[in-house]
């Protein structure tokens, strides 16, 4: 079977984002959703989080409040694309991984 673009984050949609677990130097990103499955996207480069026309990245003042301002969110689109990263868009707001080269931009979609 070959790599199918988006097949692994295309699961989440109608899925809920219901724990953010910021670990040493990655985020886990724990949803839960209209199955039994509990998918957790261990991020290995933080995402960006755009909320209300506004970016915050890792590092800049109001990241992880952002970033948990989308608990309890759902997700309703996602895109994988080479050059532009993946993104997560939730009912209101977006989490966007764009890896350096060289850089994993998640371990796992469990």
């Amino acid at each position: 079977m070959g790599y199918e673009p988006d097949g692994l984050l295309g699961r989440l949609v109608g899925f809920r984002l219901y724990s953010v677990q910021f670990v040493m130097d990655h985020v886990q990103l724990h949803f839960d959703g209209p199955t039994q499955d509990t998918p957790v996207l261990h991020c290995d480069t933080m995402p960006a989080v755009a909320i209300l026309n506004q970016t915050f990245a890792d590092g800049c003042p109001g990241y992880a409040d952002a970033l948990r301002s989308l608990i309890s969110a759902t997700v309703v689109r996602t895109e994988e694309a080479t050059g532009t990263g993946l993104r997560i868009e939730f009912d209101r707001g977006t989490l966007v991984l764009h890896p350096t080269t060289g850089e994993d931009s998640f371990e796992d979609l469990a």
